[in-house]
């Protein structure tokens, strides 16, 4: 528990520091891969009336740019983490073809685990927080790990969002 509080510290300190959200981003990146671990850290905004959503953070930027967009669509994954607001652990190859249409190039990462967390503000998903590794590299643990640290993302979320749109 002690290394979860030093990171949520240290988050902290990057989200009220005067170096802006690329700071804080590269932090819980470096949070999230010393508690659960990760191949892939990437952080998506709601953006257009809640229809897509924007990478704004990524821990590859060759394969997952950012500025990447992809729709929102009705989906079961979409009905679970969108509408349900609640996190996904799809724990293996298969829990991520069923949920991405982008699982070949996860695949082709070595990934075969995945987490989505749900950034929320005021029971409205304002984007969500993506880790992924190799599979079955996350237990129940992990997903409550992660969940913490959702809060920190929630001004500099709203702030990345409105940024989008205005040079939409």
């Amino acid at each position: 528990m002690s290394a979860i509080i030093d990171e949520l510290t240290a988050c902290s300190r990057s989200l009220v520091a005067s170096d802006g959200p690329g700071t804080l981003y590269a932090r819980l990146d470096e949070a999230v891969k010393t508690l659960v671990g990760h191949r892939l850290f990437t952080l998506l905004v709601v953006v257009e009336g809640g229809m897509e959503v924007e990478r704004i953070y990524s821990s590859d930027p060759v394969a997952y740019k950012l500025t990447g967009r992809k729709l929102m669509s009705k989906t079961l994954w979409g009905d679970h983490v969108i509408r349900g607001l609640q996190p996904w652990h799809g724990r293996t190859m298969a829990d991520i073809r069923w949920a991405f249409s982008d699982h070949e190039l996860i695949e082709s990462l070595g990934c075969g685990s995945c987490i989505n967390i749900p950034v929320i503000v005021f029971g409205r998903m304002i984007g969500t927080m993506n880790v992924l590794d190799r599979e079955h590299a996350y237990d129940d643990s992990a997903v409550a790990t992660l969940s913490l640290f959702a809060p920190i993302l929630t001004l500099p979320f709203a702030e990345a969002a409105k940024a989008i749109e205005s040079r939409s």
